[in-house]
């Protein structure tokens, strides 16, 4: 079975220098916000172009903890309105409105699967203090549109940009093309730690200072509490894992680049919607790092399932948009057809920087004679 994603083959490339980093901070006697989180912090700020990195647990608590600080410097209260795309994973949304703040949905372009600007500006009222552009799969949303409409309006930009490390915007990088920026190291992230990691980016003081006062209970100094804050910060062992993949992100974003643009040349099934044209440079395209190579199928299941029998794992990424999630239950009867559509069709192929050619043209050969 060629797998989704085969995290263990892809860490063993590194596995000499993560030993060796795990030594470093067991040798170190020092396991909570050391120096592995602190040069890790310097070197993904260095690597997104943006002044401020601040490490926490994971990437929910990423974005969470960038509007509840900006409640905290009375930039947004209870109520406020958030636009964020409707067919993103939950997270995005969850992080809202745990901030008793309000999500207003936005549909996608059903061909990105990126929230589409031309139907931000309608959902827009006078309590709408935030976009929240999700790069989802690895592609950069059209972030010039956003820009203006936010420069229109006076809205802040957060960028969730969990599954697009690496990924460009004219000469800029995610993690540096909003007011902040959060990030997911999940494991399965093109930037994965060993366990569940995070980092906000941002090029203001104040909200960098503030991130990482909430983060650590409130506080700045030790038994001193400015906030009334949360346990989020990154660990140091993960910090340390993370420092050693950084250096070889680019290189893993271009190993992607080549496995999908062999896909998009060479898959020819006419029941498939592919992500990019063929005829596009997707090699040298770095607005997409790949994290998801999602197509989108009428027969889904029947495809699904047909990739199984041949050998092939494939996931759906996500089978339930958030209208229609339990936890929301208040808008289960409203209706959103692009992104039920997006949601009904999609279907993940593996990718990773670590498949064979073997396995790519076997991928390829298993779809190319599905019908």
């Amino acid at each position: 079975m060629i797998p989704f994603l085969d995290l263990k083959t892809l860490n063993a490339q590194y596995r000499d220098e993560l030993v060796r980093a795990c030594e470093r901070v067991i040798d170190s006697g020092w396991y909570v916000q050391g120096e592995e989180y602190k040069a890790f912090e310097s070197e993904f700020a260095s690597f997104c172009g943006s002044k401020f990195c601040v490490g926490v647990a994971n990437g929910l608590d990423a974005l969470t903890l960038i509007l509840r600080a900006y409640k905290e410097l009375g930039a947004m209260k209870d109520g406020d309105e958030v636009i964020v795309p409707a067919n993103t994973y939950i997270a995005s949304i969850l992080a809202i409105s745990t901030n008793n703040l309000t999500p207003i949905l936005v549909e996608p372009n059903l061909n990105t699967y990126l929230i589409d600007p031309d139907k931000i500006e309608e959902k827009i009222t006078s309590k709408t203090k935030a976009i929240l552009p999700v790069h989802l799969y690895g592609q950069v949303c059209e972030m010039d549109k956003i820009w203006a409409i936010a420069k229109k309006h006076g809205l802040k930009i957060i960028e969730d940009s969990a599954q697009a490390h690496g990924a460009y915007y004219g000469e800029k990088k995610c993690g540096n093309l909003g007011d902040a920026s959060g990030f997911s190291f999940y494991p399965g992230k093109n930037l994965g730690a060993l366990g569940d990691a995070g980092a906000v980016t941002t090029n203001d003081e104040e909200l960098a200072n503030a991130i990482r006062a909430l983060c650590n209970y409130g506080s700045h100094k030790k038994y001193e509490n400015l906030y009334k804050g949360i346990n989020s910060r990154l660990d140091e062992m993960q910090a340390a894992m993370l420092r050693v993949k950084l250096r070889y992100l680019d290189k893993e974003s271009t190993a992607r680049r080549e496995v999908a643009d062999f896909y998009i040349k060479n898959i020819k099934n006419p029941n498939l919607t592919l992500p990019l044209d063929a005829d596009m440079d997707v090699k040298n395209y770095k607005g997409h790092v790949w994290h998801i190579f999602a197509v989108r199928c009428a027969k889904r299941e029947k495809l699904q399932a047909y990739l199984s029998e041949h050998g092939v794992q494939t996931l759906i990424h996500y089978p339930i948009p958030p209208h229609k999630q339990v936890a929301y239950k208040e808008w289960n009867k409203q209706s959103y057809p692009i992104s039920e559509q997006i949601h009904r069709e999609i279907l993940s192929l593996p990718m990773s920087g670590v498949m064979s050619k073997e396995q790519v043209i076997k991928v390829v050969n298993a779809i190319n004679d599905f019908n």
